[in-house]
Formats: structure tokens, C-alpha cells, sequence
């Protein structure tokens, strides 16, 4: 008897990765050439998991899923498998539907443990079996009902070449079997985002074609004590994820980001992220200004509240050269202080493990129309490759290497390495970075138009030709990005080093450039120890005080 092992994409979640994705939706009328998109950064510390694929194939009558739990690899049960499943790559099969997920939590009650099907497998399992959108859908809820939902609540994008659908999930807690749901469709003309809290509020109860939930959401909630009818309408995401400062400050504030940029003529304001108490929540979805390209969806997931308030690379934590990455932890607190601190959580992070953009277009046979533009490690200095989705074999830089084995053959540790030299000089280092990044990226858009005209041809002649010859593209071009990404990691050694920064175009007769603090840091450092950084003649040597506010030894 065969038996699956679902070893897919682990996501690590918990207290120590608090709110780590986010997703967009986009739907056809949404695009400027008619695609749906849906995109993911999937954000965990310490988290490095190769491509995922799975071939498709047939399966016998006894043949079974063993499932383990994608954060913990805790072995969970047994679930009985089908007789087909679908090729699945990264996060997209070979019928262009495609899943995306971020965890919102909620009542940590609901939680139950003792379920069979995690988050992880769930979209895995609903990939492998699914044509449609809406198929997934029902897979994911049919699986859940029958072997209980293991994980917390969940906002997944589950998309295809005509639609896509937001559904938020959350278990039922120890004894409570299968989970509540809301699924609903995204208008065409519009788009969504989620970034690790529940966005469905009201919904239809008399539209299947636009609406699908479970029979018992809105009673469930009246049997827990979380709702009564006399509170006004049923809203899933007051009841099961209610808001706190905390979701508003570190999850919200990513989807106003995405919002404001993508339709600055609405001018969403800031209050309801920076948690103003009756501020109003963000819509679902929102009409944007313009129809949206991949690259433009791209430029959305790229973001660090730039140009705003908020912006990551201005202000002191920011370092004297606009390092936009803030350690962790996210939460903090000051020995001797009450109060609790953070810092915004923006879309892009240095903790992100893998970040795609699913293209899904109907008007192409499906070995074509469906592209996972895919990339690794923190997608503000990261490459977006097209993986097209009926490859016959994965790209081999994003199958080698683990978070516990470093190999430069590794994309992963290529572009992490790139990325941690650059939060070191963050200013000058992402210039260099940029304008290879989007030399490659300019690459591959200007060339898909000719990419796919030759793959259309092959595919009127032969299918396997047309596969065959995108699976030589997918690959080579990741290669293509391995080799300019550990030139750009050598070049960025020379030129940056020591403090300095080079000329690297001679070994001779060169005057490196010492780039120092700037005048907030100098000012910061002055007033920090007066008089200790005069050139001047002295009287006597200063005097220092320590913590206590005694003179050290060496002043007195």
C-alpha cells in the first residue's frame, strides 16, 4: 500500500513568529491583461523549505495521506487518498488554481488539537485535488468536517483563472469536530488583501453563487456565548478574531498599505491600523485606481511604509544608513516600564522564506497560462523568477540546501547573503542591488510575450513540446539569477567593506570613500557624552559616571 507523506511548504508560526504573511487578491477585471493573481510572502524566522513538487499520478484503492503538522512535522493521522492527484508546484497546480494563506489566530479556545488536518496540508490536499477555486473550497471544508481542523484561524486566497475567493476558517475547539467558515468571492473589477487578521465581517446568507459558508457559523457562535442576534448583524471576524491594538497595529496597517497605494484617490486614513478607538474598518475589497500588471502587484508586496509617517528607513532605529529591518522581537517592553512597545510590521521583512505572484489566465492552455513568479528571501531585494506551473521538474537552486546546510548551490542562502551584507549599509548597498534586480525583472517581462508565443506553437504541434520547452525556460532562468546574485553578493564584498566603499574597477591608485553616521548620529553621540569627542587641549580628563551615576575609576 503506497502512502503520501505531506512534507509541503512548512510555515513555523507561533509566539516567536507572531503575524508573519500577506496576501493580495486580484481579480480579472482588476488586471490590466485579464489574469487573476493572488500573491504570498510567507514570512517565518529560521524558516527555509525547498519548492515543493508534487508529479501528478494515480493511486490504488487503499493507498492512503499520512498527514503531519507543517509547523511541528507532529505526526496527526491518516486520511484516505483519492485516486488522482494533480501536479503541484510551490504553491499551484497544473490547473491554475493556486492558494495562498495567513494565519489570523483568533480565540485561542477554538483551537483543536486534536484534529487531523493542519493548514498546511489543507491547501496542499485541496491543490492536489482541486480544478477550480471552488472546488478547493469544498475539498478544504469537506476534509476539515470529516477529520477535524488542527490549525488556528486561517485567512486563505484560493484563486484560478476566473476568480478568486477569500475564505477564513477557525476550529471548533477540543470536541467540537470540523470548523466555521465564510467564503466569499471577490467582485470582478476589484481586489483584496489579508495580513494575519480576519477581514470577512458581514456576508450574504442568500448568494451560493457569491457566498459559501458553514451551516452552523452564526449558531456556533451563539451556543459559545461569543454572539446574540440582539448585538446587531453576525460579523466573523468581530466574533471569531474580535480586533485588538496589537492585530490593528502589526496586520491592518499592511493591508491600508497596500490599499492607499493601490487606490491613493479613496485616501484611506491611518486611524483604524494605529488602533484610534471608532475608527472605521478597511472594506474587503476595494476598486483600484488602475488596473494592476504582475509587476505591479510585485511593487505592492514590496513596501516598508515607504514614503509615509511610518516610514522604516527614516528615524534613529533606522541606523545611520535607513536600515529598514527592525529586530525582533516585534513586541517589547523596558525593564522598570508598564508599557508595551512595537514596531510596525511592514510587508516586507527580512524573515521571509519564500514570496510568489500566481498568474492564472484562461484565455491560454493551462500548461502555459499559469506562472508561480517566485522568489526567495526578503522580496524588498529579492528576484521574482516565472516558474511556469506544468514544469516536468523543479529549478534545482530552490531544492538545495536547509536552514541547518549552507550551500552557495542554495537560492536561498545566495540571496540571504546578499540581502544580510546590505542591512549592514542599507542606503548605498540597495542601489546596487535594485538596479540588478530589476535588469532581471525587466528581462522577463519583456521577453513573456515571445516566451509564449514560441510555447503556443509548440503546443499546436505537440503539448509535451510546449511543456518541455517551459520547463528548460523556468530552469534556466533561475540559474540565470543564481549566477548574477552571487556575482552581485562578491561585487557588493569588494565595494563595501570595511566601512569603506570602493572603486572596484581598479586594484591600483583607488581612494575608497568613508561614509560615516551623519549629522543626527554625530549630534545623538555629542550629546550622549559632552565633551568627550573634542579635539582640543585639556586641563584634565573628564569626568565619566557609570549607571549609578558614580565617576569611574579612570576620572577620578
Amino acid at each position: 500500500m503506497k502512502k503520501l507523506f505531506l512534507f509541503g511548504i512548512i510555515i513555523i508560526f507561533g509566539t516567536a513568529s507572531l503575524y508573519p504573511c500577506t496576501n493580495i487578491l486580484v481579480t480579472k477585471g482588476a488586471s490590466v491583461d485579464g489574469s487573476v493573481m493572488i500573491s504570498y510572502n510567507a514570512d517565518a524566522g529560521g524558516f527555509m523549505e525547498p519548492l515543493y513538487f508534487s508529479p501528478a499520478r494515480d493511486w490504488g484503492p487503499n493507498d492512503s495521506v499520512e498527514i503531519y503538522d507543517w509547523d511541528t512535522h507532529k505526526y496527526l493521522g491518516k486520511i484516505k487518498q483519492v485516486p488522482h492527484t494533480y501536479q503541484v508546484v510551490g504553491l499551484i497546480n497544473e490547473y491554475q488554481v493556486s492558494i495562498g494563506e495567513t494565519t489570523f489566530g483568533g480565540r485561542e479556545e477554538l483551537r483543536d488539537t486534536t484534529g487531523i488536518i493542519d493548514y498546511g496540508s489543507l491547501m496542499q490536499l485541496a491543490l492536489q485535488r482541486a480544478k477550480t477555486a471552488r472546488e478547493a473550497i469544498k475539498v478544504m471544508t469537506s476534509l476539515v468536517a470529516e477529520y477535524g481542523y488542527y490549525s488556528e484561524g486561517e485567512s486563505f486566497s484560493i484563486a484560478d483563472p476566473n476568480e478568486v475567493w477569500i475564505m477564513e476558517m477557525i476550529g471548533k475547539g477540543p470536541g467540537g469536530k470540523g470548523a466555521v467558515w465564510v467564503a466569499l468571492r471577490i467582485p470582478d473589477g476589484y481586489i483584496s488583501a489579508h495580513a494575519n487578521h480576519s477581514r470577512i465581517r458581514e456576508f450574504p446568507l442568500n448568494d451560493p453563487e457569491n457566498c459559501m459558508y458553514a451551516p452552523d457559523v452564526i449558531s456556533f457562535a451563539i451556543e459559545k456565548g461569543y454572539y446574540k442576534p440582539s448585538d446587531g448583524p453576525f460579523s466573523f471576524s468581530d466574533v471569531y478574531d474580535p480586533p485588538t491594538p496589537g492585530s490593528l497595529l502589526y496586520c491592518e496597517g499592511r493591508v491600508w498599505s497596500i490599499f492607499r497605494r493601490a487606490a491613493p484617490s479613496q485616501n484611506f486614513p491611518e486611524d483604524y491600523w494605529r488602533a484610534v478607538k471608532g475608527a472605521k474598518p478597511y472594506p474587503l475589497w476595494i476598486k483600484p485606481d488602475k488596473k494592476l500588471s504582475v509587476r505591479d502587484v510585485i511593487n505592492l508586496m514590496r513596501d516598508h511604509f515607504d514614503g509615509t509617517p511610518y516610514d522604516l528607513k527614516k528615524g534613529l532605529a533606522a541606523g545611520p544608513f535607513g536600515c529598514p529591518v527592525r529586530w525582533k522581537p516585534l513586541v517589547w517592553k523596558i525593564e522598570g516600564d508598564t508599557n508595551e512597545y512595537a514596531w510596525e510590521r511592514p510587508i516586507s521583512t527580512q524573515q521571509t522564506a519564500f514570496a510568489f505572484v500566481s498568474q492564472l489566465r484562461a484565455w491560454l492552455p493551462r500548461q502555459i497560462g499559469g506562472i508561480h513568479w517566485y522568489g526567495v528571501d526578503d522580496n524588498y531585494t529579492n528576484v521574482y523568477i516565472p516558474i511556469y506551473c506544468s514544469i516536468k521538474e523543479p529549478p534545482e537552486c530552490f531544492r538545495l540546501g536547509s536552514i541547518s546546510n549552507f550551500t552557495l548551490e542554495s537560492a536561498f542562502w545566495i540571496f540571504n547573503l546578499v540581502a544580510n551584507w546590505a542591512y549592514t549599509k542599507y542606503s548605498y548597498m540597495y542601489e546596487d542591488i535594485r538596479k540588478v534586480q530589476k535588469e532581471l525583472e525587466d528581462k522577463f517581462f519583456d521577453f513573456q510575450p515571445a516566451i509564449e508565443k514560441v510555447a503556443l506553437e509548440l503546443y499546436k504541434t505537440k503539448p509535451e513540446l510546449a511543456v518541455d520547452f517551459l520547463t528548460d525556460y523556468s530552469i534556466s532562468q533561475s540559474n540565470l539569477v543564481m549566477r548574477k546574485w552571487r556575482q552581485l553578493w562578491e561585487y557588493l564584498v569588494m565595494k563595501y567593506n570595511d566601512g569603506y566603499v570602493n572603486d572596484v574597477t581598479k586594484d591600483h591608485g583607488r581612494k575608497p570613500k568613508g561614509v560615516g553616521y551623519g549629522n543626527e548620529f554625530f549630534k545623538m553621540f555629542i550629546k550622549e557624552r559632552p565633551g568627550y569627542y573634542d579635539v582640543k587641549w585639556r586641563e584634565k580628563p573628564e569626568t565619566f559616571y557609570n549607571k549609578e551615576g558614580k565617576a569611574t575609576e579612570g576620572s577620578k
